[in-house]
C-alpha cells in the first residue's frame, strides 16, 4: 500500500494538468512547478524517514505517512489557488518520500535472501499499479464530468475529485500498517530480541537463534546512525553510497516520469482528444504493470546487474526512436503534429520504452537500494539515495515543459543520452547482490562496521 500510494499520489495530477492551467491561468513554467512541487516534499520526506525509522521503528513511520497522505489528498481537493495547492502537494510529497524509503528497507529486512529480489520487486509492482489506478480514476472522473474541468455529478470540479480519491487508499494503508510486525532487524538494534525472535519465527523456517546472532553481529552498537557514518574517501561518501545515489539519479534522468506526469497533455499535443489521451495513458500504465511482472520472474534468476544493463540498452534505442519521430513533427498553432508514420512510431516506441524501464530499472533499482547497504547504515544510506532520486525527479519534471517548448526531440534526446550513460555506469561500477544475505553486504559494499568499542572500521569490497 505504501508503494501503491507512491504511484497514485504522484500520478493523480496527470489528469488535472490542463484543468489547472485554465482554472488558475498558469503558464508552462508555473505548471511545471506545481506538478513537481510534490517531489520537493518527497526529497525531504525521504531524507528524514531513515533517521525517524531508526529511532521510532519502520511501522510508526508508515502510520505517519498514512496520515500525511490523507491530509494532502483532502487539502489538494479543496485548494483555492496555485500557492496552497503547491503546499498540499508538498505535504503529500513528504508522505511519498517516507514511503519510498520505508517500503524497500522493510521488505529487504523481512525477506529471505532467495526471495528478496522478487519480494522487493513487489514495491515497484505496487507503484505501477498505483499509477494505473490513478490514471484510471482520472479517466473515469473526467469521462462522467465531461472533462477534468467539468462538473462532477456529486458537485465540484472533476479535478478536485481526482485529488480527493487518494484519501481512500491512504486510510487503508494506515489500517494495514497497524497489522504488520515490526522489522526484526530494527528490534534487534533496539535490543528487543524476544520480539525479534517471534517475528522471525513467523517469517522463516530456519535457525532463528542463529539469525538473531548474525543480525546482532552487524549491529554492535545501539546508537543512531549519523551522516558521518556514510563518509568515505571519494568525494566525501562511501563508494557504495555513491553507487546508490547514481542508480537513483539515472533512474530519473531517463525521463520515465515525463510519461506518467505529462502523458495526457503530451498525446493531446500530437493529435489525440482529451479522452483518447487519458485512455492512452491508462494503456501505457498497464504495459508498465505487465513488464514489472516480467522483472519479478527474472530478478532472482538472472540477477540485478544484467537486468539493469539490458534495460539501459533498450531505453537508449526506444528513446532515440522517439526523439527522431518528434524531430519530424510539423508545428501547427504552436503545437507539434506527428505524421501518419511518425505518430505510430512514437506511440510504439513510448510503450517499448516503458517496457524496457518497467522490466528492469523500475523495480531493480528499488531492490538494490533495499539490499545493497549493510544493516548498520541501511536506513540512512537509503534515505540519502532516495532523496537524490526525488531531487532528480523534480529536476526532470520541472524542466520538461521548458524543454518541450524548445522541442520534444530535444527533450527525448537528453533522456537518450542519460540512458546511454546509465549503461556505462552499471557496466563499470555496479556489483551483483543476488542471493547474498543482508548480513553479508559488508563484503560487497565496503561499508562501515561498528566494533564492540563503538568505533567504525571499513571492510574492503570484494
Amino acid at each position: 500500500m505504501g508503494g501503491f500510494l507512491f504511484g497514485y499520489d504522484t500520478s493523480v495530477i496527470n489528469g488535472t494538468v490542463d484543468a489547472l492551467k485554465s482554472e488558475f491561468g498558469l503558464e508552462s513554467v508555473a505548471v511545471g512547478f506545481v506538478v513537481a512541487s510534490a517531489l520537493l516534499g518527497c526529497a525531504v520526506g525521504a531524507w528524514f524517514a531513515g533517521p525517524l525509522a531508526d529511532r521510532f521503528g519502520r511501522v510508526r513511520v508508515m502510520l505517519l505517512a498514512s496520515l500525511l497522505f490523507v491530509v494532502s489528498a483532502l487539502g489538494s481537493a479543496l485548494a483555492f489557488g496555485p500557492a496552497d495547492l503547491t503546499f498540499w502537494r508538498v505535504v503529500g510529497g513528504l508522505a511519498v518520500g517516507a514511503a519510498s524509503v520505508i517500503a524497500p528497507a522493510y521488505i529487504a529486512e523481512i525477506a529471505p535472501a532467495h526471495l528478496r529480489g522478487r519480494l522487493g520487486s513487489l514495491q515497484q509492482l505496487a507503484i505501477v499499479t498505483g499509477i494505473f489506478a490513478a490514471l484510471l480514476a482520472d479517466y473515469f472522473i473526467a469521462r462522467v464530468s465531461g472533462g477534468a474541468a467539468g462538473e462532477f455529478p456529486l458537485g465540484g470540479a472533476a479535478w478536485r475529485w481526482m485529488f480527493a480519491s487518494a484519501a481512500v487508499p491512504a486510510v487503508i494503508y494506515g489500517m494495514i500498517a497497524l497489522a504488520i510486525p515490526e522489522s526484526p532487524r530494527y528490534l534487534v538494534k533496539k535490543r528487543q530480541e524476544g520480539r525479534a525472535r517471534q517475528v522471525l519465527g513467523r517469517l522463516t523456517d530456519g535457525d532463528v537463534d542463529g539469525k538473531i546472532r548474525d543480525i546482532a553481529r552487524t549491529l554492535r552498537e545501539d546508537r543512531p546512525v549519523r551522516l558521518r557514518d556514510l563518509r568515505g574517501p571519494r568525494l566525501g561518501l562511501l563508494p557504495i553510497v555513491w553507487v546508490g545515489i547514481l542508480l537513483s539519479v539515472f533512474q530519473q534522468f531517463v525521463g520515465i516520469n515525463v510519461i506518467f506526469y505529462y502523458s495526457s497533455s503530451l498525446w493531446q499535443a500530437v493529435g489525440f482528444t482529451e479522452n483518447d489521451a487519458m485512455l492512452t495513458s491508462v494503456i501505457t500504465s498497464i504495459t508498465n504493470i505487465v513488464t514489472t511482472l516480467v522483472a519479478i520472474a527474472l530478478v532472482d534468476r538472472i540477477g540485478r546487474r544484467r537486468l539493469l544493463l539490458a534495460g539501459a540498452a533498450g531505453m537508449t534505442v526506444t528513446l532515440a526512436a522517439m526523439a527522431i519521430a518528434f524531430s519530424t513533427a510539423r508545428i501547427v498553432d504552436g503545437q507539434p503534429e506527428l505524421g501518419p508514420v511518425a505518430g505510430p512510431v512514437a506511440l510504439v516506441a513510448a510503450n517499448l520504452y516503458v517496457f524496457a524501464f518497467g522490466a528492469t530499472w523500475g523495480p531493480v533499482v528499488w531492490v538494490m537500494l533495499g539490499e545493497m547497504f549493510n544493516n548498520f547504515i541501511r536506513a540512512a544510506a537509503l534515505a540519502v539515495a532516495a532523496s537524490a532520486q526525488w531531487i532528480a525527479n523534480w529536476v526532470i519534471t520541472t524542466t520538461f515543459p521548458a524543454m518541450a517548448d524548445i522541442g520534444l526531440s530535444f527533450a527525448y534526446g537528453f533522456y537518450t543520452l542519460s540512458a546511454a550513460l546509465a549503461f556505462v555506469f552499471v557496466y563499470k561500477s555496479v556489483r551483483e547482490t543476488k542471493g547474498r544475505e543482508l548480513e553479508d553486504m559488508d563484503e560487497v559494499a565496503g561499508a562501515p562496521v561498528v566494533t564492540r568499542a563503538g568505533r567504525t572500521r571499513r571492510v574492503k569490497p570484494v
